[in-house]
């Protein structure tokens, strides 16, 4: 059982990365095309402020989103690097052993 949730766990984290990469991908390429429409017209700036604003915060959104999944697979590494209590002891006791 938890072997299938954490099959489902990466198959979910790994699509999540793929619409974070898609979405990044479509984000930037509007905000070139409204950069692109600006830089034809000094009043355009105006007029398109909040709308470049808005790309700028997506991007900004799925900088934290990859964050995010970048801890979660930080901690769960890490966590499969730590000893129990028990193997704790046991290699204490050995070592103790040992001298």
């Amino acid at each position: 059982m938890a072997n299938k949730n954490k099959t489902n766990f990466d198959d979910l984290l790994d699509q999540a990365l793929v619409n974070v990469e898609t979405d990044r991908d479509k984000t930037k390429e509007l905000l070139d095309d409204l950069v692109q429409y600006v830089i034809k017209g000094a009043d355009r700036h105006k007029e398109c402020v909040l709308i470049l604003a808005k790309y700028l915060e997506t991007l900004q959104r799925s900088n934290e989103q990859i964050v995010k999944i970048a801890a979660i697979i930080h901690k769960d590494t890490t966590k499969n690097e730590t000893l129990s209590d028990e193997e704790r002891d046991n290699v204490f006791e050995q070592l103790n052993k040992k001298k």
